[in-house]
């Protein structure tokens, strides 16, 4: 897809999600375990142009910090669910924000993302 190649770190739950909802790897070009990425980020092994996060709970803040402060890049925190303006209060590292609600309905995350994908990545 335009020459980028999605990589999606995550446990081993979520990439379950993820090889259930796309098994052919159209949207996400490889998978890697979460906690290996960030290693191997903090090892100078692995590096992206850019980076997203998604969160939901603190663990994704956590994991969204670790991941500006490692490499020093700008990191856009993907914020959804129940108490999504709550999460993203609570945020306080530079970071670029997209949030929506979207419990059972991904589409108002969805229709965010879209909104301003373009002008994100442009902009990293």
């Amino acid at each position: 897809m335009l020459g980028v190649t999605p990589v999606v770190a995550g446990n081993q739950a979520a990439r379950m999600q993820i090889e259930v909802s796309d098994p052919l790897h159209h949207y996400a070009g490889q998978m890697v375990d979460l906690d290996t990425c960030i290693a191997d980020l903090a090892e100078g092994k692995r590096g992206y142009s850019y980076y997203m996060v998604f969160v939901h709970n603190d663990a994704g803040i956590s994991y969204a910090a670790t991941v500006q402060s490692i490499t020093g890049k700008r990191v856009v925190a993907i914020v959804y669910g129940e108490h999504f303006r709550e999460m993203s209060e609570t945020i306080d590292f530079p970071c670029e924000k997209i949030a929506a609600k979207a419990v059972h309905n991904p589409m108002p995350l969805k229709k965010k993302i879209d909104e301003v994908i373009h002008w994100v990545v442009s902009n990293l």
